[in-house]
């Protein structure tokens, strides 16, 4: 009876064993793919290429199909060849993190953290190294995308920052990280001297950012003047807007939010910005899982995230009442001028 119990045990683990090849057949495999050459792939794994390549043909055998395509002195992949790149190199880079993570000191985590590209490189990018000097314990894995991660399927994501709107779903926590302006950015250069934004605008070209959420027409309609019907350069990251504004290319309606450091610098300017009506949205939402809310790792970098949000806002808040400010204390020059007159 004890016997065929542990007869059925061991038939019920060979069922569930997963069908995987050698990893040493996967590697070499992957030298060769990423090399395109069985020499450089042997060089590598300090393996003759004769090595490299039974190992790719034993490989090959288990699949049933070709790899590369093998021609004198070159060797190229096969559609199945590039599938199977493509799925390793992920797998790889994983297995990879996850490795170097059992190098971290005891008290050491790692905080995985999935972002929308734009807002990771051009605002939360510049501000990370103020993050890591305030938890040196904890280490940042970034990865980006341009879709909201879905965190009850994604498990190895602990924090994901959306643009547009996030997944919500029971047990996911949803934060919005504010209101944000989008405005029309360009380089200070375009500006002539003599004439109005108000007048400029309709003739400046205009770029695209496809995904915004506020639109040309949304911004001419708002502000009361006539869209141009003409063609526009369009981009389909905000970040590659922001750039191609920098670069004089024409005008970008983008958040201030990627142009912090072009606007510090004098690399552009928002035009017309006491003469135009500005438009608000909520476009960025970080995201957890609740039952993880007061895991140290996350509940440290949502509320540092929260606190460089709203020193952003106070920040922009402050400068918006100035160049308010500024503009009435102009235009009571200007009447008492003309009263004297």
């Amino acid at each position: 009876m004890n016997a065929d119990i542990i007869h059925n045990q061991t038939t019920d683990l060979k069922t569930r064993m997963r069908r995987i090849p050698n990893f040493v057949l996967l590697r070499s495999f992957e030298a060769a793919a990423r090399l395109q050459s069985f020499t450089l792939a042997a060089h590598e794994l300090h393996l003759t290429p004769s090595a490299i390549s039974h190992q790719v043909r034993e490989l090959e055998e288990f699949f049933g199909k070709p790899l590369f395509h093998r021609a004198h002195r070159r060797v190229g992949l096969t559609q199945e060849g590039h599938r199977l790149q493509d799925s390793l190199s992920r797998v790889l880079d994983a297995l990879e993190a996850c490795c170097s993570e059992v190098n971290l000191s005891p008290s050491g985590e790692v905080l995985s953290l999935y972002c929308a590209p734009s807002f990771a490189v051009k605002w939360l990018g510049p501000r990370l190294p103020d993050f890591m000097k305030e938890h040196p314990a904890i280490t940042i894995r970034l990865s980006s995308g341009p879709d909201p991660m879905d965190l009850t399927q994604a498990r190895e994501v602990d924090v994901a920052i959306s643009y547009g709107h996030a997944i919500e779903r029971p047990g996911i926590e949803v934060v919005s990280l504010g209101r944000e302006y989008i405005v029309p950015l360009c380089s200070p250069l375009l500006k002539q001297a003599r004439r109005s934004w108000r007048q400029q605008l309709t003739e400046l070209p205009l770029i695209d950012s496809q995904l915004s959420r506020v639109s040309w027409g949304d911004w001419f309609a708002q502000n009361g003047l006539e869209q141009p019907k003409r063609a526009r350069p369009s981009f389909d990251r905000g970040a590659l807007s922001v750039s191609a504004a920098v670069d004089g290319m024409g005008v970008a309606l983008e958040t201030r939010r990627f142009a912090e450091r072009e606007l510090a610098s004098g690399d552009l300017v928002e035009a017309g910005e006491a003469e135009f009506k500005r438009i608000a949205r909520e476009t960025h939402f970080l995201s957890h899982r609740t039952n993880e809310a007061q895991v140290e790792k996350v509940r440290a970098f949502k509320k540092w995230l929260l606190r460089e949000v709203h020193a952003a806002e106070a920040g922009s808040s402050r400068r918006a009442h100035g160049v308010v400010k500024g503009l009435k204390t102009a235009r009571a020059t200007q009447t008492g001028k003309a009263r004297k007159a």
